[in-house]
C-alpha cells in the first residue's frame, strides 16, 4: 500500500452530518479515529480493488470484445461452466465464488427477512439520508460529475443503485450465482473501468483527489448503503433487535467482501459498522459547489416521479415529504451546505414513528405477522422503485455503460 495522503484528506477528523450518526458512534462507545487509523484512510484514498483492476488491465489489453462475454458468462454461471477461460479469468473467480469461511448463510437469510421490513421508510431513508448526505463527499463527487452524473440527474442513479439494494437483499441474493451476487460483480467491474476511465482524463488531478473509486470511499459507500438506512429506519420508527442488527452487519461485510472492499474496512460487528461509518466520514465530507450541484437536482426530483392516480398533486407532496425527511437526518447545517432549504417541518418522520412502532411489535409478536409483514414491506420498495423509474426497469450500471466503452 502506497503511503502517498492525497491533499484532499484534511489534517484532523471533521464534523459528520446530522445529529443520528455523531449520537449513536457516543452511544456505542466509538471515538474519532486515532492518528494512525486517520492516516490510514487518507492512504487508503489512493488505493483501487487491486484484484478486479488487473483482471480488468488483462481484459483491455486482450480485447473487451473478446473477454466482456466470457467474462458475464462467469458471472452468470460460474468459472466452471467457462473451460476456455484464461488464467486471469479463472484465478479471479475462483477466488470470488470460494465463499470465506466465517460467512453464515443463515444469518444472511435473517438479515434479507429485516431489510424487507423496513418497506418503503427504508429507501426513503437510503434517499433522503444515505444518497443525498453522501454528496457532502465532494471528493467523491468529482468522479461522479466526471461519469455524467449532472446531464443525467440523480433519479437514473437512484433507481439504479436502489435496483442493486434489492437484488443483493432479495431471497439468497447474495449466493453463488443469485441476483444480487451477479449484480455486485456487475458493479465492481464497473467501478473498476470508471477508475481506469477517469484517472487517465486530463483534468483528474490525483496528487490532490486520489484514486476515484478508492477503498476510503467504497467502504463509506457500502456501510452507508446497507447499515445506514437500517439506522434511519430505527429514527422513524422501525424496531431493530441487538440480534438483527448484528445479522445485518454480517451480511454487509459479505456484500463488502464481494464487492472488494479489503478486509481492514469490512465491518465485524454492528458496532464496527458504525465505527467505520463514522470515522470514514470525519476523513470525507468536506462540501464544496460539487455538493449543492449534485443536490439541488435532487430538491425537485420528485416533481418527475411516475404516478399512476392524482400525479401533481402526490408529486408535490413526495417533495416536501423526501425534504423533511432529510432535514430530520441531515439537519439545517448540512441542508443549507447542499443548497436545499435550510428547515422543513419533519411532518412525515411525526407521522410515521407511531404507525412503525405498533407495526414493528405487531410483526414480532403475532405468529406468523413477520413474513407476512416483509412480504408486504418487500412489495413496497419494488412499488417505489417503479415509481422512480416508470415502465423502464432500472438497468444497474446502465447510466455509466458509456465509461465501459470508453474504456
Amino acid at each position: 500500500m502506497t503511503s502517498t495522503v492525497p491533499l484532499r484528506h484534511p489534517a484532523s477528523p471533521r464534523s459528520v452530518p446530522g445529529p443520528g450518526l455523531g449520537s449513536l458512534a457516543r452511544m456505542l462507545g466509538v471515538g474519532k479515529p486515532t492518528a494512525e487509523q486517520f492516516r490510514e484512510l487518507g492512504e487508503a484514498l489512493t488505493v483501487g480493488d487491486r484484484p478486479m483492476d488487473d483482471l480488468v488491465e488483462w481484459m483491455y489489453q486482450e480485447g473487451m470484445s473478446s473477454t466482456r462475454p466470457l467474462f458475464e458468462r462467469a458471472v452468470r454461471d460460474g468459472i466452471a461452466t467457462v473451460p476456455e477461460a484464461p488464467r486471469q479469468l479463472r484465478e479471479f473467480f475462483e477466488y470470488i465464488e470460494d465463499v470465506p469461511d466465517w460467512v453464515d448463510w443463515d444469518r444472511i437469510r435473517r438479515a434479507e427477512r429485516i431489510s424487507a421490513l423496513g418497506g418503503r421508510d427504508g429507501l426513503y431513508v437510503a434517499r433522503d439520508m444515505s444518497f443525498l448526505g453522501g454528496y457532502l463527499a465532494s471528493g467523491f463527487n468529482k468522479t461522479l460529475i466526471r461519469t455524467g452524473a449532472l446531464e443525467k440527474g440523480p433519479a437514473k442513479r437512484f433507481a439504479e443503485t436502489t435496483q442493486w439494494a434489492m437484488d443483493v437483499t432479495g431471497p439468497g441474493g447474495m449466493a453463488p450465482g443469485g441476483v444480487g451476487y451477479r449484480s455486485t460483480l456487475h458493479v465492481r467491474l464497473i467501478h473498476s473501468l470508471v477508475r481506469r476511465h477517469i484517472t487517465a482524463m486530463p483534468d483528474w488531478r490525483g496528487a490532490e483527489w486520489g484514486l476515484p473509486i478508492n477503498q476510503t470511499d467504497m467502504a463509506a459507500t457500502m456501510v452507508g448503503a446497507l447499515i445506514a438506512p437500517m439506522i434511519g429506519a430505527l429514527g422513524l420508527g422501525n424496531l431493530v433487535t441487538p440480534r438483527e442488527a448484528e445479522d445485518f452487519a454480517h451480511f454487509t461485510r459479505y456484500v463488502g467482501w464481494v464487492m472488494g472492499v479489503e478486509e481492514r474496512f469490512l465491518p465485524k460487528d454492528f458496532r464496527d459498522s458504525v465505527r467505520i461509518l463514522y470515522h470514514t466520514m470525519t476523513a470525507i465530507t468536506n462540501p464544496d459547489e460539487t455538493s449543492r450541484q449534485l443536490a439541488i437536482p435532487m430538491r425537485d426530483e420528485p416533481l418527475g416521479w411516475y404516478f399512476d392516480r392524482f400525479p401533481t398533486l402526490r408529486r408535490h407532496i413526495a417533495r416536501s415529504q423526501h425534504l423533511s425527511i432529510a432535514t430530520m437526518f441531515l439537519g439545517p447545517a448540512a441542508m443549507k451546505k447542499l443548497g436545499l432549504p435550510a428547515y422543513t417541518v419533519p411532518w412525515y418522520p411525526m407521522t410515521r414513528i407511531p404507525v412503525n412502532v405498533v407495526r414493528s411489535c405487531w410483526a414480532r409478536l403475532v405468529p406468523g405477522q413477520f413474513d407476512r409483514a416483509a412480504a408486504k414491506g418487500r412489495a413496497g420498495q419494488e412499488a417505489f422503485i417503479r415509481t422512480l423509474a416508470g415502465p423502464q426497469a432500472a438497468v444497474i450500471g446502465e447510466s455509466a455503460e458509456h465509461i465501459s466503452h470508453a474504456a
